[in-house]
């Protein structure tokens, strides 16, 4: 936790006292000084690819937002997959002191600490809103909070996707039968589920999907809905889809700190 203090000890002063910075009691404009103008940059490490739809798009809006806030005083560096080249590695980067912030998903570091998996989603869970809800007023974060602690980390709500689709598929699924043996990208608790009856569940990064479903890598993937796959092209390879999903009524991203 000895990181986290003075992070959020930067981003709340300089995000809260922009209006004192500038204005005295009197809401007259004060004289600054040099100190009142130094610069923080903090670095930012996320999943997806360089100039991703909608993921990539939150964490633009996210640096806009911090940097407009604190009168240009707080900037945000973020680099994409293609930069830091693990897709999946945002934790550990994080946790390390590698990278000041991350934006990705927790069912992504399952291994790590398998609680973490009940943030982003669980299969048959809460929709947005009620999961929401259960953020900011059931105890989702408190809860969220103590299970990050132990890795010294601290993690926010950073966007999600609502409800998500079954996934795509190369060829028609109509019995348990047709899902023996079959190659697909589902993470999390879902994934689990997915091996129980017969199919061989397998996590990769969002910038290599559409190439490991056109290799055969893999036969299937569950992603996020037409919104965002149909930009992806999924269609044009494996043109089945099934709706809505079991895996995930809602994703949710997070902004590690």
């Amino acid at each position: 936790m000895k990181k986290i203090i003075p992070l959020l000890t930067v981003i709340l002063l300089l995000m809260t006292s922009a209006h004192a910075a500038w204005f005295g009691d009197d809401d007259k404009p004060k004289t600054t000084t040099a100190q009142d103008h130094k610069t923080y940059t903090l670095k930012l490490a996320e999943t997806w690819p360089s100039n991703f739809p909608i993921f990539g798009d939150a964490t633009k809006k996210f640096k806009q937002l911090a940097e407009a806030m604190s009168n240009g005083r707080l900037k945000i560096r973020i680099d994409s997959k293609n930069k830091h080249k693990s897709a999946l590695g945002i934790f550990d980067f994080v946790k390390s002191g590698q990278y000041d912030l991350g934006h990705s998903g927790s069912y992504y570091w399952k291994g790590k600490d398998i609680n973490t998996l009940f943030f982003t989603s669980m299969p048959f869970d809460m929709t947005a809103t009620e999961q929401h809800a259960w953020f900011e007023y059931g105890g989702g974060q408190e809860l969220m909070d103590k299970v990050y602690a132990k890795h010294g980390i601290k993690s926010i709500i950073g966007g999600n996707t609502g409800n998500q689709m079954g996934g795509w598929f190369k060829k028609e699924i109509n019995t348990i039968e047709d899902l023996k043996g079959l190659k697909m990208r589902i993470p999390g608790f879902a994934g689990e589920i997915m091996a129980a009856v017969g199919a061989k569940p397998t996590n990769i990064p969002a910038g290599e999907l559409y190439t490991a479903l056109d290799r055969g890598t893999i036969d299937a993937l569950e992603w996020v809905g037409p919104s965002l796959d149909l930009r992806m092209g999924f269609h044009k390879v494996a043109p089945i889809i099934t709706q809505a999903g079991m895996s995930q009524a809602v994703s949710y991203n997070f902004s590690l700190i």
